[in-house]
């Protein structure tokens, strides 16, 4: 469903409007800050060139920025059922947006295609002076969070909540403060968890981890930022001080400048 819809995105017009429809939405939602992930071989692959959906999104950037006070970072990332090769053409083809990409990523069917398969890319990535960011240990075992620091030498691991099943990674992860994006309704939604009064992430932080709460898909997967801290209040009694805690954590594991992220942290625990 995710990839037929994206099929009516056709012209500059179609990413401005889903650019600034999203980053609307986060207004309203009081986000302050977002680093989004985008696939631009969902749209390569059906001919639109970057030169169409980048210059959309440019513009629906500076609108935010301007009109919403919203800084905006871009994370590119690889669809990893595809080869690297793919990949590969992907990272060249980016070249003349670099400016606009604050980070590459690794996304899609976790299961079969594990982190070491994206090994040559994610070091070309690094060697032009990306952050990179991974989703491992949502499908995955722990062995893909593994692969994924290890490998592919990421700076955060999106989802990872699998990783309380390996105690020597929790303790890598808690003792390196590695942050891990956690999505609880889209864990509800992709099966992760039967239901959310079962999921781990107050967990994770009870043991010190650098959990973090976001939106995944939102429109697909059940909600945006602040349906999943209501849905974590109702069904996991979430504290004031746990929330400020998540949010706090957000802001520490965010590529912000360390200015930015200490002005952020004291209004939050202010």
């Amino acid at each position: 469903m995710y990839y037929q819809g994206a099929n009516v995105l056709l012209d500059e017009d179609d990413f401005y409007q889903l650019m600034w429809a999203y980053l609307t939405k986060c207004a309203e939602q009081h986000v302050v800050h977002t680093e989004i992930m985008f696939d631009p071989q969902t749209h390569t692959e059906r001919g639109i060139d970057f030169s169409v959906f980048m210059v959309g999104f440019a513009r629906a950037i500076e609108q935010a920025k301007a009109q919403l006070g919203i800084s905006v970072y871009l994370i590119m990332s690889f669809l990893r059922h595809l080869d690297e090769a793919s990949a590969i053409d992907t990272l060249v083809a980016a070249k003349p947006y670099y400016s606009m990409i604050k980070a590459v990523g690794l996304d899609s069917s976790e299961l079969g295609n594990p982190p070491e398969k994206f090994k040559k890319v994610f070091a070309q990535a690094k060697a032009l002076g990306f952050k990179l960011v991974a989703h491992a240990g949502e499908e995955g075992p722990p062995e893909y969070i593994w692969q994924a620091l290890q490998i592919l030498n990421v700076d955060r691991i999106d989802h990872g909540v699998r990783s309380q099943e390996d105690p020597v990674l929790m303790e890598y992860l808690r003792d390196k403060q590695i942050p891990l994006t956690v999505c609880p309704l889209s864990n509800v939604k992709l099966c992760v968890v039967d239901d959310l009064v079962e999921h781990n992430i107050l967990a994770l932080l009870a043991q010190g981890l650098l959990v973090t709460v976001n939106s995944d898909d939102p429109s697909y997967f059940g909600g945006y930022m602040n349906e999943n801290f209501i849905a974590l209040l109702d069904k996991l009694n979430l504290t004031r001080a746990e929330i400020v805690q998540l949010i706090s954590n957000s802001l520490q594991a965010s590529f912000l400048p360390e200015a930015d992220k200490r002005e952020w942290i004291e209004k939050i625990q202010g």
